[in-house]
């Protein structure tokens, strides 16, 4: 996983309303590019994340690096918080207006740094785990960033926080327990226009994790395997399965396996999860088309009894022909 970076858009009081429109910058802040990653005492040590396990109750001291490549110093301020994934598996960390309550509050880091231009700056951090704290798997973010004036293509200004960091997982010691849960499974069905291809199921569910440890995870529907990316202990994502091949017979059913495992410890085995998919796919094309050939063959019969008859009434006229001329002859 790369550093995580992200950029958040924050109205000042009096512009409230403006978050919907993109800012432009003033001409007196200038640009600010920078970087920052894990570190050593002595500088970058090339890890994208950091890694712990701790017991309850005890302290660990990590180090950061920002790495300022703008033109000009830089103070930035450095925050933690609770770290989650979006909908989308991409880690991040909670906004400066969003209260944490998890490991970003065991996280103490100086408010502010300052960095020449083209400079360096690695500051220590301490994660200090609580006495009470459950066993498994704890998110955090730390993070850098800056704070510039900009103003909306209707002049309204707004202030924009940039942060540029990284995630802390803190493993808490004690009995691990990985579990995944499902829920809210539920399919529709799109048939096909052409009789000799199947429809397509699109299936809907949950994946809630339900253990104390990160999760990666993925479902296998019909003959399709897709993976899911990560949640954190507690997260919920919702899924969509597209274009699932069914045939329209009726009741069309469909097995949904979850698969999970845990990223920091492969020996861990999580039981997989499967749900079964019932819809009602009534074959709407292949039963018109069956009427239609149904009319055209009693269409067929039809006529061939009223060419029958017609045929039949021709002779039988012949006939009577026949017999008034050889009367009349006779």
């Amino acid at each position: 996983m790369k550093a995580l970076a992200f950029a958040t858009a924050v109205a000042l009081a009096t512009a409230a309303l403006a978050l919907s429109a993109t800012p432009s910058f003033a001409d007196d802040d200038p640009a600010v590019s920078w970087s920052v990653s894990p570190a050593g005492p002595e500088g970058a040590d090339g890890r994208s994340w950091v890694e712990l396990e701790l017991d309850p109750g005890t302290t660990a001291t990590e180090y950061l690096s920002v790495r300022n490549l703008g033109a000009t110093a830089t103070t930035f301020t450095l925050t933690a918080a609770d770290g989650y994934f979006t909908k989308t598996g991409r880690f991040n960390m909670l906004q400066s207006d969003q209260e944490s309550v998890d490991a970003g509050t065991w996280i103490t880091v100086d408010e502010t740094v300052t960095v020449d231009a083209g400079g360096v700056a690695v500051i220590p951090f301490t994660i200090t785990v609580p006495e009470n704290a459950t066993p498994g798997d704890h998110a955090a973010g730390i993070a850098a960033s800056v704070s510039t004036t900009g103003t909306t293509e209707d002049g309204a200004k707004v202030g924009v926080e940039s942060r540029v960091g990284f995630r802390v997982i803190t493993q808490v010691t004690g009995e691990l327990a990985p579990a995944m849960a499902l829920s809210e499974v539920t399919g529709e069905y799109s048939p096909s226009w052409n009789l000799f291809t199947p429809g397509e199921l699109t299936i809907t569910y949950t994946a809630t994790n339900v253990g104390n440890t990160q999760l990666s995870f993925g479902e296998t529907a019909g003959d399709a395997t897709t993976a899911r990316g990560d949640v954190f202990p507690g997260e919920k994502r919702s899924v969509t399965v597209d274009s699932v091949p069914a045939w329209p017979l009726g009741l069309v059913s469909v097995d949904v396996r979850v698969d999970s495992s845990v990223p920091s410890d492969d020996s861990l085995a999580v039981a997989p999860v499967t749900r079964t998919v019932q819809v009602v796919a009534v074959p709407w094309l292949h039963l018109l088309v069956l009427v239609g050939l149904a009319v055209v063959v009693v269409m067929i019969i039809l006529g061939r009894r009223r060419s029958a008859a017609r045929i039949e009434l021709l002779l039988e006229q012949a006939r009577a022909e026949g017999r008034e001329q050889a009367g009349v002859t006779g």
